[in-house]
């Protein structure tokens, strides 16, 4: 019995990758006649209340930045998977478990996402959060290299 892949997660950064991944991802969905989730997770800034930045700051600037990033995720959709089924979804917190928690909420059967995030590929050998889900994942993992 061979795989049945109706939804593949794709994990983005909006970085200059994110198209090449784009590319792939529509490979696949239309091939495979799935539905795209596609994916943007906006770290978590809690690491700056320990410096004595006021919650309220904190707080104003995630607001900020997750507005920014659903209007990026919307302009990044319209863009690059007319003719896909696919839906695009903004988070924050850890990169890798909001990634393999959307995953699972949406019984993804794969998950697409680059080897270097926006850190580039002269700096990590292979990107710490694609590291993180290739280990953990119960479904399998595409990892693309930016070309």
């Amino acid at each position: 019995m061979s795989p049945d892949v109706k939804t593949i997660l794709l994990a983005v950064d909006f970085s200059e990758a994110a198209q090449y991944l784009a590319e792939y991802a529509t490979l696949f969905a239309k091939g495979l006649d799935a539905r795209l989730l596609v994916l943007y997770v906006s770290p978590s800034m809690n690491r700056y209340t320990t410096l004595y930045v006021p919650a309220e700051s904190i707080q104003t600037l995630v607001s900020q930045i997750l507005e920014g990033a659903n209007r990026t995720m919307g302009e990044f959709m319209a863009e690059r998977f007319s003719g896909v089924r696919a839906e695009g979804r903004v988070a924050y917190g850890y990169a890798p478990e909001k990634i393999l928690e959307a995953a699972r909420e949406a019984a993804a059967d794969m998950i697409i996402m680059g080897t270097h995030g926006r850190r580039g590929v002269d700096r990590i050998p292979f990107g710490s959060v694609a590291e993180k889900v290739v280990k953990t994942a119960k479904i399998p993992v595409l990892t693309v290299r930016p070309s």
